[in-house]
Order: C-alpha cells, then structure tokens, then sequence
C-alpha cells in the first residue's frame, strides 16, 4: 500500500531578510485531514513561513511543495484556501456596502456570472451556515460572523488544504467557541485539512489534532497535550514565562 502525498512538505527551509535570519532550518510535513495549529511569538516566523507554503516567498535555502509538487510548479491554486490576518477590516472600515453573499462571490473572481458560480457560493454559505445571512451587508455582522463569510469565500470551490492567520483576533469569547466549533466540524465531518495560526497556546492546545510550535526553528511538533512541557515553552518564549490553563 502506498504511502499518501503530504499536502504541504517543508524540507530544510531557511529564510533571510537581507541579513536578518527568520527562519532557520524549518522541516514540517502536513497529511491530508490534519488539523495543525502553528503557533509561536511575535516575530517567531509564522507569517513568513505561511507566505513560503502559499508561494508568495521563496526560500534562502531548502524546498517546499504542495500536493506532491514542488511550489514552483504547483498550478492546481484553487486546492488551497486562505484567510489572511483581519480579512474583512478594509471593507469594514470603510462601511463598504456589500453583502455576505458578494462577499463570498469574490472567491469566484467576481459575483455572479453563471449557474455553477451560483451554486459554489450556495455551497460556500451552506458549509458555514450563514445561507440565512446571505443578504444581509458584511457591516451588519458580528466579529465571528463576518469571520465565517471570509471562511466561505475561501471554501467556494472546495478546497483541499485550508489556512487561517490568527482568524478569531477581535472576536469575543463567546464567538470563538462557536467558530471553533465549526472548524473543528469542517475537519472531521468535511476531512478538510486545516492549519490554524495562532499566539494562543491554550486554545490550540484545546482544539487542534497537532501542534507546531515555531520560533525561527521548529521547537515541538506533536500532540497537544504534550505543548504545555516547560521546555518547549521556554524555547518559544524564555524564560520565567507562566503558562495558563483555561476550562473549555
């Protein structure tokens, strides 16, 4: 029986501003239905290596490829969903009218042009369950609302891989419960693989199948429950850090 191709290999992979290293020897493998959290502190290189997985940098040093392809042959782009750090707060901010459903019509390049772009949008909205929202403006919504309207934007031609930069900042407590909930359900009922960047290490801990602790190396990668050991932190954080743990 073969072995499945990993949707994201990471193999040796360096990378440097200029002369200033960000990330220094980075080797991580994601298999198809993981649920992976990527956490770390500021400035630890998680944005950097999103931006190496998602083809936007290239490496200093080392390779990394996507479904088997090495990145600078991938084409297959509609495989893999992203949503970026405040996805929505141009449009917000600036009381945009638009509405949850041409929201997430722009994940088909536009609104509505034909029948099948129609039903991909219906989709997206049922996955998420906001098809009840749908005409409603992006405005009118909730932090965590509005987070699950760029979830479906990312999910409207039914990705394989999904990525999420730190998606429940700004949202309340209440909220991320839910939306984690709905992850956690895209996961395992949908087998849509997933990788969740985040600073919070309880909630990861909580919520995630496996962890990949980042601070310009890869310091763990594992299970959850053993990302909480003081020596792992301390390489993520220094010393005299306390670390904790909230009821879910």
């Amino acid at each position: 029986m073969s072995t499945p191709i990993p949707l994201v290999q990471v193999d040796n992979v360096s990378f440097s501003y200029g002369r200033q290293p960000i990330l220094d020897n980075i080797n991580l493998t994601i298999h198809q239905a993981d649920f992976l959290g990527l956490i770390g502190p500021n400035g630890s290189g998680k944005t950097t290596l999103l931006k190496i997985i998602l083809g936007l940098l290239t490496p200093t040093e080392g390779t990394a490829s996507l479904f088997g392809q090495p990145l600078g042959q991938f084409q297959n782009w509609h495989r893999l969903g992203y949503v970026p750090q405040r996805a929505g707060i141009q449009i917000v901010a600036g009381r945009f009218p638009i509405t949850v459903e041409e929201v997430v019509g722009m994940g088909v390049g536009g609104f509505f042009r034909t029948q099948k772009s129609k039903k991909a949008i219906a989709n997206a909205l049922a996955a998420v369950e906001i098809t009840n929202l749908k005409r409603l403006l992006l405005t009118e919504l909730s932090g965590g609302q509005q987070q699950r309207v760029f979830i479906a934007r990312a999910l409207v031609w039914q990705p394989e891989l999904l990525i999420l930069d730190e998606p429940t900042v700004g949202i309340d407590v209440e909220s991320q419960t839910t939306f984690y909930r709905l992850l956690k359900q895209l996961n395992q009922e949908q087998k849509l693989t997933l990788v969740l960047v985040s600073h919070d290490i309880d909630v990861v801990a909580h919520e995630v199948k496996t962890v990949a602790c980042l601070n310009r190396r890869i310091v763990f990668h594992g299970e959850p429950k053993k990302v909480t050991h003081a020596d792992f932190l301390e390489k993520l954080y220094g010393k005299n850090i306390k670390f904790v743990v909230h009821g879910h």
